[in-house]
């Protein structure tokens, strides 16, 4: 057996609910085949399970697996066979052997989950009592002298439990969460996000909520929030010195079904010790019907006098502070008074002008004993708790005149857009829209309509429409629109002067955590003269961000797009520029209109580039590839503690690269505002009379060297040209003459040059080789390439040296010139390579040399047993390749250099630069071999990356 550690995520959180192998996540509880990835593929006879470890009051979940070939019972016949995806041996025909199947949790029905999907707390003082238990005091500390409250709403959807908090404004934002099941042991544990100013998150900076989510919840986990077993708890400070701990039970609440205003409900006075540990919170719902009505759901403590064990009186009252007007007044009593927990509900009727003042936040909720009326809690009734916002795609609609002209507008229009709004806590609206494809020209017109039986226009957001956008907020907002809002019937509608609907979406609900936690959501549009896929008017809307524990999150919604399998890539380059490096990385594989994932353990390098580089979202379609929509991704922010940690102890490791990564192992260059590929050349856009090469990543850039030129005709002139960097040797006429000329020329490799122009090829990385001087025949455009002819050296080749690095000839050492030897050795010994090739008096023709044994190399005839250094057109003269013409067959060898000469070589490398060979007095003057030098580092090299065996 072994286990398996948690430690492929940079998790913040200490207690986790869920085991990973792999790339996989598994639920607590559940059992699988080890599955190694190739080229092993599923071992049926490992099996593992995901088991909850206890560990310091925490639950934290390991992979356990174990080889289970032993356990298989004994096989009945006397030949058993194994049978594909089973590990026991089974006898032919035998079908009831079920021993070692592995299975995965079951998944909870829709009845199920639909009766426990709405949840509330209460976290206060006196709701946290288990915390200051005996064995509880040294993890928390619950001393609150300003009498802290806190109220929450939980959704529980698809296996996730969403929560969202109110919390006294006199603190800060907590730094943790956690979920305690009744016997204290901690279950699940989140670090919230905590900056200067906060947090990162627009909305929750907005709202003052806090938001977030518990991902899949264990089933057994699930059975103690239903059994009303699970509580909640709120943390402040930091992890070295706790501050305050505020906890309470998470229980169901019917009225939590039709919420739309909540209140979060304070002690009135602080300093009085009876109301230590006070709070409450309320569940408003509302009716704006012709007989509009309110409903209370009030959960509170703290407001009963210790006397008070039955029948307790207590004063439920709403006012307008700002006129002291009373809204709603009545007394109702407590039959069984709680010191932790009591519910009353409340009904009454109100009128549409209280409901237009709740809406906005004006009205305040007092509860108070009616024998003790310092006892008092009171709050003002916001917007519901609830951490979501509303979205919608908007898409071409045909207006309700149902004209052949306007369906055509409809069918053939590509315009689009996207809307997200949200409630602020005083009731505003804020909304979020941005078209695509609508011209201004057109006057768009941007409302909010109820999709009802009246079809009401409701506001106007035209004002605020600016640049294909419009962003603003609705500060008076009518409890229809509210009702509207909450019921799915409100519909964003973008007309223009030709159409009533141009496109329109309605806005639905979705809970705020994760990639919506973002600050806004980009559009995905099919590319522009791209063929239509499915539909006309396919597009889609994408949020992305990453959480605190350095995940990354995303989901997308699809509109007009048939049913089929797609696949989602982030794109990445480092800007905007022409020939940038692209990397993409592989999100999802899925096939419905909705799809929501998650990235674990992505490398810091590769989520810094979210918010520094320019990155798209592409889908495209898995078999056919084709790209089928696209959008630009706004900066994503990471939180800091995500970064890559520098330090100047970082060294790449050659070879160390992963293909699942985002990372591009591609060295391009940047320069003059684009992207070159490497050993790539270009002139300088800045200066072009500089060549550029890209190198390893880093464009060098020298200036062009212009050839001594002699014009060899009297008809010739020197002329430099406009836009010429050298001068040229042409022909003597009229300027309209060679202007006629201008556009002809000769192109070598990449470069364009003039007819009659001279220029020295430019090698990388050695620059220009001025040996070699290239030149395009005015007359013919042909490119000639020759290379300086040097003068017969007058010693032997053995003792003749380069002055410098780039120097075309060798020359001899001083006093060992030896012409009577060089003179009669160097032209008549064929078998000598000599430093370059030697001018031949013409002989025999080209066909009585070919005849007789000759090779055709490349335009040029060689006598058969002639020995020559090959040149290649882009590096000149090789001179550590020898080739030799033999019967009509050509054969090429590079220099071999014995370990003697290797040795030797080193040793004549230890001179001083500059230093002339023949004058140390260490032995050390032989000349360097050039070609045997780079031979013998090359090996050197290689031996030195061999391991030692022992």
């Amino acid at each position: 057996m072994f286990e398996e550690s948690d430690t492929g995520r940079r998790s913040n959180r200490p207690a986790v609910t869920e085991c990973q192998f792999g790339k996989v996540l598994r639920e607590l509880g559940s059992t699988w085949y080890a599955d190694l990835g190739p080229p092993f593929g599923v071992m049926y006879c490992i099996k593992c399970e995901c088991v909850a470890m206890p560990k310091k009051r925490r639950i934290v979940a390991r992979v356990q697996c174990r080889n289970i070939k032993n356990e298989c019972p004994p096989a009945k016949c006397d030949d058993p066979i194994s049978l594909p995806g089973k590990c026991c041996k089974t006898c032919p025909g035998d079908r009831n052997n079920d021993t070692d199947v592995a299975s995965d949790v079951p998944v909870p029905s829709e009845e199920e989950e639909r009766n426990m999907k709405h949840y509330a707390a209460l976290l206060t003082g006196r709701t946290s009592y288990f915390l200051k238990g005996e064995e509880m005091k040294s993890m928390y500390t619950t001393y609150n002298p300003q009498n802290v409250v806190a109220t929450a709403r939980f959704l529980f959807h698809k296996k996730n439990l969403y929560y969202s908090f109110y919390t006294s404004s006199k603190v800060g934002r907590p730094r943790a969460i956690q979920f305690v099941d009744d016997g204290g042991v901690i279950l699940e544990e989140h670090q919230l996000e905590t900056t200067l100013t906060g947090t990162l998150s627009v909305y929750q900076n907005a709202t003052g909520k806090i938001c977030g989510v518990w991902r899949r919840v264990p089933r057994d986990y699930k059975r103690i929030l239903r059994d009303d077993r699970l509580h909640v708890v709120l943390l402040w400070g930091n992890k070295h010195q706790s501050e305050l701990a505020l906890a309470g039970k998470i229980a169901k609440y019917t009225a939590l079904q039709s919420e739309l205003f909540s209140s979060l409900l304070e002690p009135s006075n602080i300093q009085d010790p009876q109301l230590a540990g006070a709070g409450g919170t309320a569940i408003v719902s509302t009716s704006s019907g012709v007989a509009s009505s309110m409903h209370l759901t009030l959960i509170f403590n703290g407001v009963f006098g210790s006397e008070e064990f039955a029948d307790a009186a207590l004063s439920v009252r709403i006012e307008l502070p700002e006129r002291k007007e009373m809204i709603f007044d009545e007394v109702p009593r407590v039959r069984k008074p709680s010191a932790e927990i009591n519910v009353l509900e409340l009904s009454s009727p109100i009128s549409i002008q209280n409901l237009r003042l709740m809406s906005r936040g004006k009205l305040l909720l007092i509860v108070e004993s009616k024998k003790y009326p310092q006892l008092r809690i009171q709050g003002h009734i916001v917007t519901r708790a609830s951490c979501e916002i509303f979205q919608t795609l908007l898409a071409p609609h045909a207006s309700g005149s149902g004209s052949t002209e306007t369906t055509a507008l409809a069918s053939n229009s590509r315009s689009s857009g996207l809307a997200w709004v949200y409630l602020n806590t005083d009731g505003s609206l804020a909304y979020n829209i941005e078209t695509d494809h609508v011209n201004t020209k057109d006057r768009p017109n941007i409302s909010l309509i109820e999709e009802g039986k009246r079809k009401a226009k409701l506001e106007d957001l035209t004002p605020s429409f600016n640049f294909n956008q419009a962003i603003g907020s609705v500060e008076k907002l009518g409890p229809k629109v509210l009702e509207s809002l909450y019921d799915g019937e409100l519909v964003v509608n973008v007309a223009t002067e030709h159409d009533t609907s141009l496109i329109r979406g309605r806005l639905v609900p979705r809970p705020v955590a994760d990639a919506r936690d973002s600050a806004e959501p980009i559009l995905l549009k099919r590319p522009e003269h791209s063929p239509s896929v499915g539909g006309e008017h396919s597009m889609g809307m994408a949020w992305m961000s990453i959480d605190n524990e350095c995940n990354l999150h995303y989901e997308l919604t699809l509109s007009g797009l048939p049913s089929q399998d797609m696949q989602l890539y982030l794109e990445e380059k480092p800007i905007e520029a022409i020939g940038a490096p692209v990397t993409r990385k592989l999100l999802e594989e899925f096939n419905s209109s909705y799809m929501e994932g998650f990235g674990l353990g992505m490398p810091s390098a590769e989520l810094i580039k979210l918010e520094t580089s320019v990155c798209y979202l592409e889908l495209q379609s898995k078999h056919s590839k084709q790209l089928l929509l696209r959008g630009k991704l706004k900066s994503t922010k990471v939180p800091a503690h995500c970064f890559p940690i520098y330090t100047d102890n970082n060294v790449p490791v050659p070879g160390d690269q992963n293909d699942n990564h985002l990372i591009n192992t591609e060295t391009k260059c940047f320069h003059s505002g684009r992207f070159y590929n490497e050993s790539e050349q270009w002139r300088s856009a800045q200066d072009t009379c500089q060549m550029c090469a890209c190198l390893r990543g880093q464009a060098n850039c020298e200036i062009i060297k212009c050839p001594a030129l002699k014009c060899k005709s009297p008809n010739e002139q020197l002329i430099q040209r406009e836009g010429e960097c050298c001068p040229s040797c042409m022909p003597k006429r009229e300027p309209t003459a060679l202007a006629s000329e201008s556009g002809r020329g000769c192109r070598l490799g990449d470069q364009f040059h003039p007819a009659g122009a001279s220029w020295h090829p430019f090698l990388p990385p050695n620059g220009f080789d001025t040996c070699t001087t290239c030149s395009c025949d005015p007359l013919t455009l042909e490119v000639r390439c020759p290379r300086m002819v040097c003068p017969p050296l007058q010693c032997s080749e053995k003792l003749a040296y380069r002055p410098d690095k780039k120097a075309c000839c060798k020359v001899c050492p001083e006093g060992k010139q030896s012409s009577s030897n060089s003179d009669k050795s160097m032209p008549n010994n064929p078998n000598v390579l000599h430093d370059q090739a030697m001018p031949r008096t013409p002989g025999h023709t080209a066909e009585e040399i070919l005849a007789a044994g000759g090779c055709k190399v490349v335009n040029k005839i060689y006598e058969n047993g002639r020995e020559w250094h090959p040149i290649l057109m882009s590096h000149g003269e090789q001179k550590c390749i020898k080739c030799r013409c033999k019967d009509s067959k050509v054969n090429c060898d590079r220099k071999r250099c014995s370990r003697s000469t290797c040795q030797q070589t080193r040793v004549s490398s230890k001179r001083r630069p500059f230093e002339k060979p023949g004058n140390g007095n260490d032995g050390s003057g032989a000349p360097i071999d050039e070609c045997c030098s780079t031979q013998c580092r090359r090996s050197r090299r290689h031996h030195k990356r061999q391991p030692h065996h022992q």
